[in-house]
């Protein structure tokens, strides 16, 4: 039990060597690591958390009722498309949008099976409701009508918060910020907290667009006064257009066909070869987005489309001539500023709704360096504390628990460095109290010891015995403990998942410098001294 070879003693020591140089870089302040840590160190750091390095907090909102229109917008280019495409095609007439319901009306009565099959494909079950997302009904014996189920109205909420979760990291991790917190909050809420941003204005310009970029030809057949009343031809939409200026506020365009921004693959900020001093955003298609990009501009050559953003137009240029690259240019009233945030805007995908900050705060570092303050000095009370106590009670077996202690702090420290964790206040919580309870298996262990003692065992016996029989009461203890911090992990949100987080790593590295680590220097104590007697 207490025999260590010389391979293992070696490669404990290892362990612990790479641990402490692990992290010493957490430790260290930025310029002393920049000036003095060799490169070819470990550098990897724990990251602090927004309550101890400062930075802004968001609370962002999505409406569910934008994400529902969207959803029938979408139904209906789909059905137009699919019925289009049938053979034989199937020609509709008369359709509308109203009360989050898509109807139309059938030019051949006689085609209403073969309506029903080709809108089938569309619907699909909502998660597993038992429901469809749609239902399909046919009323006065031509005319269809489509609406979504609750389970498909939940379902599209869902997953347009999803993947609006997404797209918001995306686009905070393009800023090069460290450790973001993107957390969704009830249905249609989403916190975002971004540790160092101490200005949040331009994190809120970043998330306040939804980047829904369209292409669409411009009809150039309205009536001009009748757009600047409002009111569009049949088949066309009214769009803002600032560039137009007072000459021409608003722009129509045709409602159906067109390229949407999903096909995207690339956009980066550029300068126009014509004008260097105009800053403009080259955007690349996928394979299919140039096919479709290639054929609108070849079937319009010379005609002119709206590059549409947000629900503005930004440019109105023609097709001078087919578009067969794949590759285009969005020009407008740029700064280079403004065009490169776009650029990140357009990379990161679109948000499926439009998100509002309903709450914002920043936390100023100073308030995180109190924190600190304050956290280390009960850390080091703490921790000196403990160290006495283990000393003045057990002796040479104290100061081998105080040596397993300390290595446990560096080692915690290194593996949430190796995780790239971040450290928050109730981290530091959880920190101190891995200090007080990683010594209660040293307690078990050295009170067993006592124990078998004063039962008239020999001092190896007792030693041996002491560690055997306390190391099963450890692992189960602490297995309990683990179970808990998992459990808090798995279901804690932001300040929780960073106690968690602290709270497992300890454990873990407390019962194996305590089991294994004070065992490897009584091991070489006994051997090395062979004592008689022992005081404990």
């Amino acid at each position: 039990m207490l025999e260590f070879p010389r391979w293992k003693t070696i490669s404990l020591s290892l362990t612990l060597l790479f641990g402490v140089l692990l992290s010493i870089p957490s430790l260290l302040p930025e310029q002393t690591q920049n000036a003095y840590w060799p490169s070819f160190l470990p550098n990897e750091e724990v990251n602090l958390g927004l309550d101890l390095a400062g930075g802004s907090h968001l609370l962002l909102e999505a409406d569910p009722s934008d994400i529902i229109e969207k959803q029938t917008e979408n139904m209906e280019e789909s059905v137009r498309n699919a019925l289009k495409n049938a053979k034989p095609a199937i020609g509709i007439s008369d359709i509308s949008r109203e009360n989050n319901q898509l109807s139309f009306l059938l030019r051949n009565p006689n085609q209403v099976d073969a309506a029903r099959e080709a809108l089938l494909p569309l619907t699909s079950g909502a998660g597993l409701t038992g429901q469809r997302d749609w239902d399909i009904a046919v009323r006065d014996d031509s005319r269809f009508v489509l609406t979504p189920t609750s389970a498909g109205l939940d379902q599209a909420v869902e997953n347009a918060m999803n993947s609006a979760t997404e797209v918001v990291r995306r686009r905070i991790d393009e800023l090069g910020t460290r450790e973001p917190t993107i957390i969704r909050q009830g249905a249609e809420r989403i916190v975002v907290q971004v540790p160092g941003l101490q200005d949040p204005d331009e994190l809120k310009e970043l998330l306040g667009k939804t980047a829904e970029l369209q292409f669409k030809l411009v009809d150039d057949q309205a009536n001009f006064s009748e757009v600047l009343a409002g009111r569009a031809p049949i088949g066309s939409e009214i769009y803002p257009y600032p560039e137009g200026g007072a000459a021409q506020p608003f722009i129509a365009v045709k409602r159906l066909g067109g390229i949407k921004g999903d096909s995207l693959t690339g956009a980066q900020q550029s300068f126009n070869p014509e004008n260097p001093s105009q800053a403009v955003v080259n955007i690349q298609f996928d394979s299919e987005g140039a096919q479709k990009f290639a054929k609108l501009s070849s079937e319009n050559t010379g005609k002119r489309f709206a590059i549409i953003l947000d629900g503005e137009v930004i440019s109105a240029p023609s097709f001078n001539e087919p578009i067969l690259g794949g590759a285009a240019q969005i020009s407008g009233q740029f700064s280079v500023e403004t065009a490169n945030q776009l650029a990140i805007q357009l990379r990161s995908g679109a948000l499926p709704t439009q998100l509002t900050i309903v709450e914002e705060r920043t936390v100023t570092a100073e308030l995180g360096r109190d924190s600190i303050v304050k956290g280390s000095i009960a850390g080091i009370v703490g921790t000196a504390a403990v160290l006495l106590y283990m000393i003045a009670v057990y002796g040479r077996f104290g100061v081998y628990a105080n040596i397993a202690l300390v290595l446990n702090l560096f080692l915690i420290l290194a593996i949430m460095a190796l995780l790239n964790a971040t450290l928050t206040l109730p981290g530091i919580a959880g920190f101190i109290l891995t200090v007080g309870s990683a010594v209660d298996a040293n307690v078990l262990i050295n009170e067993r010891i006592g124990e078998e003692r004063r039962r008239g065992r020999k001092v190896i016996e007792s030693i041996s015995v002491g560690y055997k029989e306390a190391s099963r009461a450890i692992y189960d203890a602490n297995i309990t403990n683990v179970i808990a911090g998992v459990l808090l992990f798995l279901f804690g949100s932001g300040p929780i998942k960073g106690f968690a987080i602290v709270l497992i790593v300890g454990i873990i590295t407390s019962v194996f410098t305590a089991v294994f680590v004070t065992r490897m220097f009584v091991a070489l104590w006994l051997k090395a001294k062979r004592p008689k007697e022992l005081v404990i």
